[in-house]
């Protein structure tokens, strides 16, 4: 029996959580869910948009299963999801793209991995206002999480059997920031010497993916470029509705869906989970239920290479329910 904390999140966030977690026990996962509200759901509720009891719950569990959350713009409370990856210092943030058979894009080879430093640099969040009208945001970069987020990076291509390792940088330009991050790669690399390494200026690199992801492997890169590099990358695959994330630290793990919450088509019954439900596949391969995260990913393929039961922005007519229903069906057939 696995106890893991589930964050339905808002949005649609509960419709997809509720599909993830249906699919996981048809495949003879023994789960004790711990569920929690979170965002502006747990303020109305709590006071605070991240519950001590949900923070408490994570600390035992280690693992977490988390639907999306909305994050205010320019107001309002911070993001709940960089206060999570921050709280339980969650360092890496791992998201595999690779193409899904049926599902028609520009390009059928992708098959890639982003893995991006998740706890400083710019996305921090680290601003404030120097007088009127100028505000300042501090870009730091360690040694400490430039070097283990780079070993981390090469022992999941030696544990998946990839070949490269390239680091994403703009150290022509932040020549100590960047800089600090290329040496920490260029230093761990030399501890892999079975796997090849590289790097190329961020820019670049967004014009190679578009013109020849297949050139690619795994892909590291500090917060800021590794969240804009994986939604680009996303895309490449049919979107963010596509591919799964997770962050991972020490001490624990969050899998979640990387897309937004869709306020607009909450309660509608016609997300799909296919995101959360490959986040989930991540979660159960982390907490070594191999047979059952292959099982509910070959069937997933398998239907949606088949075609004939997809929700609505694959092209397919059916509901949440029925994608979800159908699944189910074939897992258990």
């Amino acid at each position: 029996m696995h106890r893991i904390t589930l964050i339905p999140g808002d949005g649609i966030g509960p419709e997809v959580t509720s599909a993830a977690v249906k699919v996981i026990e048809a495949a003879g996962v023994s789960v004790e869910w711990e569920s929690f509200v979170i965002g502006a759901e747990a303020i109305a509720r709590y006071g605070e948009p991240l519950p001590q009891p949900l923070i408490e719950s994570i600390s035992r569990n280690k693992v977490a299963l988390k639907g999306p959350v909305g994050t205010p713009i320019a107001s309002g409370f911070a993001s709940v999801n960089v206060a999570l990856r921050k709280k339980f210092d969650l360092y890496a943030n791992l998201r595999p793209v690779k193409n899904i058979p049926g599902l028609k894009t520009k390009f059928d080879n992708v098959d890639l991995v982003i893995v991006r430093e998740n706890t400083e640099d710019l996305y921090s969040g680290l601003e404030h206002v120097v007088v009127p009208g100028v505000v300042e945001s501090l870009k730091i970069i360690t040694e400490k999480a430039s070097s283990r987020i780079a070993r981390f990076a090469f022992e999941y291509a030696r544990k998946k059997g990839r070949s490269r390792v390239t680091a994403v940088h703009k150290a022509n330009i932040m020549k100590l920031s960047d800089g600090l991050f290329l040496d920490c790669f260029r230093q761990v690399a030399r501890d892999y010497p079975d796997i090849q390494s590289d790097d190329i200026i961020v820019d670049n690199a967004c014009m190679q993916l578009v013109m020849r992801p297949e050139k690619y492997d795994v892909l590291l890169l500090e917060n800021l470029y590794g969240d804009i590099v994986s939604d680009l990358a996303a895309g490449l695959v049919g979107g963010l509705g596509v591919v799964p994330g997770a962050n991972i630290g020490e001490h624990g793990a969050i899998f979640e869906a990387v897309h937004g919450s869709a306020p607009d088509i909450a309660g509608k019954n016609i997300a799909n989970p296919t995101a959360l439900i490959k986040s989930a596949i991540l979660m159960l391969e982390h907490i070594n239920e191999v047979d059952a995260a292959s099982r509910i990913n070959k069937a997933l393929e398998e239907q949606l290479a088949e075609g004939q039961v997809l929700t609505r922005d694959l092209g397919g007519t059916a509901t949440t329910t029925e994608f979800t229903d159908a699944l189910i069906s074939r897992l258990k057939g």
